[in-house]
Formats: C-alpha cells, structure tokens, sequence
C-alpha cells in the first residue's frame, strides 16, 4: 500500500504540535463501520532498541472474521524524535509507515497501539495514522494519557466510558477477565461504538486484540535477533 505524509517528520516539538492542530480537524469520529464489510485488519506495533537507538515497525495483516495471518512486514529506523508524551505519532510514524507501505494489500481498518482522540490535542498516534492513509484506526493502548473513568465490571465486554472535559474521548474496556483493561478511542474514519465492537470481535482469549498482538510478538522477535 502507498502512503503521502503531507509534512515532515523530521520536525522540532513545536512544529510538532502546530501539525496535531492542523490536521486534527480531518478526524472523523462519529462514522459507523459496517464490520460485516471488513475483510482484512491490519494490527501494528513498535519495539525499541535503546542502546542502538533503533525503532523496529511491525504491521500484520489478518484476514476478518477469521483472523488468520495473511502478510508480515516490518521496518528498522533510526530513532530522532524524543519522547514526548503527547507526540508519540512523531515518533513512531517513520517506523510505522514504511512497514504497512510494504504490505502488498490495504487494510479495511487498522488496530494502533496508541490514542486516538483521547488526547491533549485530540490527534494521538491512531488518528494521525488514519488520517495519512485514509483507512479506518481505533486506538487500543495499554495506559491512559488523559482523561478520567471508573473501573468497568471484570467481564470480556464490560467497560466504562473515558471522560476528559465533560466530553466521552473513549472507553476503558475489559479484554480478559481479570485482567487491566485497555484504552479504546477513536482513531478516524470510525464511530466508538464501532470500535470496541472491532476490538472485542478481534480478541482470542489475550488482553490484546489478536493483530496488535501478533504485531507485538513480531517487534519482540525482531528485537531478540538484533541483539544476538
């Protein structure tokens, strides 16, 4: 698949934020997605090597309802932006990007370990990603950025809704019984609602949904043989 970045990003964190503000704008969050139209979903996922200052891109595509793995690709970049809480995409995106271009088909919709709108600019590393390529992103993360919620019941399914300025930014979902929930929001092109209907309809028994977690074990397995 072919994606245009319409900016640099090689960008100071000023420059940085000015984008988040300018692109924000053509987030959208409020479309339903028809799942029964979703053939292939793509997970991605980012690993570092610190010492080398290495940043290793994985993105799997699978096959929907199925989920069986259809292609791997993966990228390994040098790492230039800092860690900025807030402006991972600029982090991340030099990574992410040249290993879904080389994947040999588009996704219908792709699983980002990152924030969506549930962000201080309302552009997180999901939104920003489905804006570069058009296709539909839920942001499914580990941790919070932002945001305030209560504890949804211990049940696959259960969840509560991600609050930050009176507004409803995502939904903190459980996955597996027992077990931390996850941070779903919207990246683009897609409604919440939609969203944890995809990531619950992901899920085999794993807090992660299934494309993300096969892209994690893919950057680990890449890390393992860059330090032997």
């Amino acid at each position: 698949m072919e994606i245009t970045c319409p900016h640099p990003l090689r960008v100071s964190v000023a420059e940085a934020k000015g984008w988040q503000e300018r692109l924000r704008g053509k987030v959208v969050s409020d479309r339903p997605l028809d799942l029964s139209r979703v053939r292939m979903v793509a997970g991605t996922d980012i690993s570092y090597l610190r010492e080398s200052r290495l940043a290793l891109g994985a993105a799997v595509l699978m096959s929907f309802p199925g989920l069986e793995v259809l292609e791997t690709a993966a990228s390994r970049v040098e790492v230039l932006f800092p860690y900025v809480p807030g402006l991972l995409s600029f982090r991340e995106l030099p990574a992410l990007l040249p290993a879904l271009e080389k994947l040999g088909s588009a996704p219908d919709l792709i699983l980002v370990d990152g924030q969506g709108i549930a962000h201080p600019r309302a552009f997180g590393l999901a939104s920003h990603l489905g804006v570069l390529t058009g296709i539909p992103t839920v942001g499914c993360a580990k941790s919070r950025l932002l945001g305030e919620a209560g504890e949804p019941g211990r049940e696959v399914g259960d969840w509560v809704p991600l609050l930050h300025g009176g507004r409803m930014v995502g939904a903190v979902l459980r996955t597996r019984a027992g077990v931390k929930p996850l941070y779903v929001s919207v990246g683009h092109m897609v409604d919440l609602a939609s969203s944890i209907e995809m990531v619950l309809a992901c899920l085999r028994g794993f807090r992660l949904p299934e494309p993300q977690r096969k892209a994690h074990l893919l950057t680990e397995e890449l890390k393992r043989r860059e330090k032997t």
